[in-house]
């Protein structure tokens, strides 16, 4: 099996080697966990549940080399380095609380004549094995964040993690193996060959990604007729009303665009801000950005932001600024790069104003530092903007009148709006998040989030025996009739319906 190196981002150093799988690899990787996966979906939920709570503590037990190996292959600051694993734990915690409930056969009332005379019952069987393929800019929190809901449903799982940055999540499925937990969590590592191929072998595909590489794995699943859930791209956009708390709304806008060096599908990529105090706005915010402090950090929390993982990125990201400049807009502040090695794919974070829907940098996914600031003077302005847009994945509001908020909310086309906050729906294990139009198709996160992983089983038995029922052969006209009476009697709402005709 041929090897490839992972390098960092940081650095241009290499951090690592992995497999690059080739197709057939990846189908005796899927057939295996087929084998397994029986006996795991057959465990009561509490014992699968038990194997997740080891997990979670191998997973803290480990947490400190996890997260020096994830700043390694991402390039990360140490703050959010450390954030995938506490996020994870919880999600364990969560569904782990929420599975044997969810999961156990439950007795559905009957509704309708033709249900009187039958006992109804709904159980969950998993699918057997579901794939996950995910992006560089989460590593380990997208993988288990779709792993865990799916493993507690009975399923087994192959993760296939960026190219770009394998190692940390390699590292977390030997985790799984050494607490001696049951052989249903498998990564498969390379590139495209070793995606397309999970998507033709597993039973779900859960991908996240581009909106253009989530239509190939749609087609893909829809080829073989298999359920797939994509999480795509975005362009989030954040409003600030005249009558917002200023610094606040400043602080978020800086860190949602900023964070992770821009590279959240829910990053904020486009603000618009009302005219009356537009230009107090951009000051607050230039200044916060110039405050930055970029560089390729180490465990000692020196710098805020930190390289971009890939130099495809960095041409994107340069593109919109370019474009954008091309078109009209100025930059209004900047952090600063300090010296670090060529190749270390640091990009300033930036602010930009008189911008308009025409540059890139407000219609397409940047996936960097960019901060494009836009006026508007009314609330429907403001809302038709937000909605002008191929994407929908989550919007922010701030406004002091948080009941107006929640109604521009209610008119904004995306899958989760924050007020007067912003990132706070990722953080909300209990609501789904899901995008709409281009930035995908079903969601990740909330009570369903287990039901997503698993295929309804609808049981009816016959509560009374017969030698056959009204409805069967042969058809007679008294027999006939009378089922049709007690249908509509039953039907109707109203004296007149029920034995009127």
């Amino acid at each position: 099996m041929t090897m490839f190196d992972v390098t960092a981002p940081a650095t241009g150093q290499i951090v690592g080697r992995v497999a690059d799988m080739t197709g057939d690899d990846v189908v005796a990787a899927v057939d295996n966990l087929h084998a397994s996966q029986g006996d795991w979906a057959d465990m009561a939920v509490t014992q699968r549940v038990r194997w997740l709570h080891r997990y979670r503590d191998w997973l803290l037990d480990h947490e400190d080399a996890l997260a020096k190996l994830l700043q390694d292959e991402t390039g990360k600051p140490w703050a959010e380095a450390n954030l995938e694993i506490p996020y994870i734990v919880e999600a364990i915690n969560y569904y782990g609380r929420l599975a044997p409930g969810q999961l156990r056969s439950k007795a559905v009332r009957r509704h309708g004549p033709l249900a009187l005379g039958k006992s109804q019952m709904l159980r969950w069987h998993p699918y057997p094995v579901v794939g996950i393929i995910t992006p560089w800019n989460f590593p380990l929190g997208l993988s288990l964040l779709d792993a865990v809901p799916a493993l507690v449903a009975g399923a087994a799982v192959a993760i296939k993690p960026s190219e770009y940055t394998p190692l940390t999540v390699c590292a977390a499925v030997r985790g799984w193996a050494a607490i001696g937990a049951p052989p249903v969590l498998s990564v498969c590592t390379g590139g495209a060959v070793a995606g397309g191929a999970l998507v033709d072998s597993v039973d779900y595909i859960q991908f996240t990604g581009s909106s253009a590489t989530g239509r190939v794995v749609a087609h893909r699943a829809a080829e073989r007729l298999i359920p797939c859930g994509l999480e795509l791209g975005g362009k989030d956009a954040l409003i600030v009303r005249a009558d917002a708390n200023l610094d606040r709304a400043a602080n978020a806008a800086v860190w949602g665009a900023v964070a992770n060096a821009g590279q959240m599908c829910t990053s904020i990529e486009r603000v618009y801000v009302h005219a009356d105090i537009h230009d107090r706005f951009v000051s607050l915010v230039a200044a916060k950005v110039g405050e930055l402090r970029v560089g390729c950090d180490d465990r000692r929390y020196r710098f805020d932001v930190g390289p971009l993982t890939t130099a495809a990125q960095w041409g994107v990201v340069s593109a919109h600024v370019d474009d954008a400049l091309r078109k009209g807009a100025r930059v209004a502040g900047a952090g600063r790069v300090p010296s670090c090695p060529s190749s270390s794919n640091l990009y300033p974070p930036i602010v930009l104003v008189d911008v308009d829907h025409s540059m890139s940098c407000m219609r397409d996914e940047t996936f960097g530092p960019i901060l494009p600031v836009m006026r508007f003077t009314t609330d429907d302005e403001a809302i038709a903007l937000v909605n002008n847009s191929r994407y929908g994945l989550s919007a922010t509001i701030f406004a002091e009148d948080v009941e107006l908020a929640h109604r521009m909310a209610h008119r904004l086309d995306v899958g989760a709006v924050n007020i007067n906050d912003v990132f706070a729906n990722l953080f909300t294990l209990a609501l789904p998040q899901g995008g709409r139009g281009e930035s995908g198709v079903g969601t990740r996160n909330g009570s369903g989030a287990v039901y997503k992983y698993c295929r309804p089983q609808a049981v009816v038995t016959a509560r009374f025996r017969p030698r056959r029922e009204p409805t069967w052969y042969p058809y007679a006209p008294l027999r006939g009739a009378f089922v049709h009476r007690v249908s509509r009697i039953l039907g109707a709402r109203d004296v007149i319906r029920q034995f009127c005709r």
